[in-house]
């Protein structure tokens, strides 16, 4: 699969599991509705090679494979609905003819960074969540979640991410050269030391902390 890494599939066929389980086939086509939208937004958009890591897959689909195993829809709904529209957000932004602002100071960064939003990507975010919770009503028998439920979960994801990228990400420095960098391992002239935020906390992370943002939002909205 070009869109997966070799420990990616087996990640992605454990969350496929977990959410057939607890969901039946159709938990299984909403999971494929976000990864098949966000996979080809980012093959569009030349972002990261489109190839999902283990890691990658579980920080997106985990937290929504685990509430679909204990056969909660709306949990899994809420948490597909952030991954979505953080990824379309961050994909439909890279176009924007404007650069980012930081969405805690309102100064503008380089695009792709951590936690900077624009106008167009935020209303990318806004589609992804609406897409997700479309297909989630049209798939569901009542008692099913509601649109506007799993849309404001998704939204709520894509903020609590921008946030954490804000705030909370480690972000670093190349001690030579002055390259920025969100990883401190990146190849460089030289070492990474930590200019900002919390080492522990990548990427990865941070998307995995969305998605617990859109279930619990759908948990206090339900």
């Amino acid at each position: 699969m070009k869109w997966l890494t070799g420990d990616g599939v087996a990640a992605a066929v454990a969350v496929g599991a977990a959410t057939a389980w607890g969901l039946g086939w159709r938990g299984v086509v909403l999971l494929f509705a976000f990864f098949v939208s966000s996979s080809l937004l980012t093959q569009i958009a030349g972002g990261g090679g489109g190839r999902r890591t283990a890691r990658q897959v579980l920080a997106n689909g985990g937290v929504a494979a685990l509430a679909a195993w204990i056969g909660s829809w709306s949990l899994a709904a809420g948490a597909l609905a952030a991954a979505t529209a953080d990824t379309w957000a961050t994909e439909i932004g890279s176009f924007s003819p404007r650069p980012p602002r930081l969405l805690t100071t309102g100064r503008p960064v380089p695009p792709g960074t951590s936690g900077g939003v624009t106008l167009a990507g935020t209303a990318g975010g806004l589609a992804g969540a609406l897409f997700l919770g479309t297909v989630t009503t049209l798939l569901f028998r009542p008692p099913r979640p509601p649109l506007a439920l799993i849309t404001v979960a998704g939204l709520a994801g894509m903020l609590a991410d921008s946030l954490l990228g804000a705030t909370l990400q480690g972000k670093f420095t190349c001690l030579t050269c002055g390259r920025a960098s969100e990883s401190r391992n990146a190849a460089c002239h030289g070492p990474m030391i930590l200019v900002h935020g919390t080492p522990a906390l990548d990427n990865d992370g941070v998307n995995l902390a969305a998605t617990v943002a859109g279930a619990a939002t759908a948990l206090l909205l339900s």
